[in-house]
């Protein structure tokens, strides 16, 4: 499974963005896909994820009533509202192959990494 990842850029604090991620490839091989980040200095973070069915999220604390994950065949899309500075980071999209419930926020627990796309957030 590849992954693609779009939509990252500059905003201001309190806009919207609105990122993708496309699945191609063995696209039968995972069973949910979620959204990390990371910023400089820091550790990887969990934003989100969803089960493939669209039925099941899970949201990390941080990000709980300002991003919305959603998906279509083969794509996941992060709605993220609200933005704040300490939003700013490299979002990855990312696939697993196992299902958990809710889905997994373990980085470690993922098979499939794309390839980021910066998000900046200005005061």
């Amino acid at each position: 499974v590849q992954l693609q990842a779009s939509g990252g850029g500059l905003v201001q604090a309190g806009g919207s963005l609105r990122l993708s991620c496309a699945a191609s490839g063995f696209t039968l091989d995972y069973r949910a896909m979620g959204w990390f980040r990371q910023a400089p200095g820091k550790e990887r973070e969990f934003v989100a994820a969803i089960s493939r069915s669209g039925r099941y999220t899970n949201y990390g604390g941080s990000v709980q009533g300002r991003f919305a994950i959603s998906n279509t065949e083969n794509t996941v899309f992060l709605q993220m509202n609200s933005l704040k500075p300490e939003d700013t980071a490299v979002y990855y999209c990312a696939a697993n192959r196992s299902p958990y419930y809710p889905p997994s926020d373990l980085a470690r627990t993922y098979d499939y990494w794309g390839q980021g796309t910066q998000v900046t957030i200005s005061s």
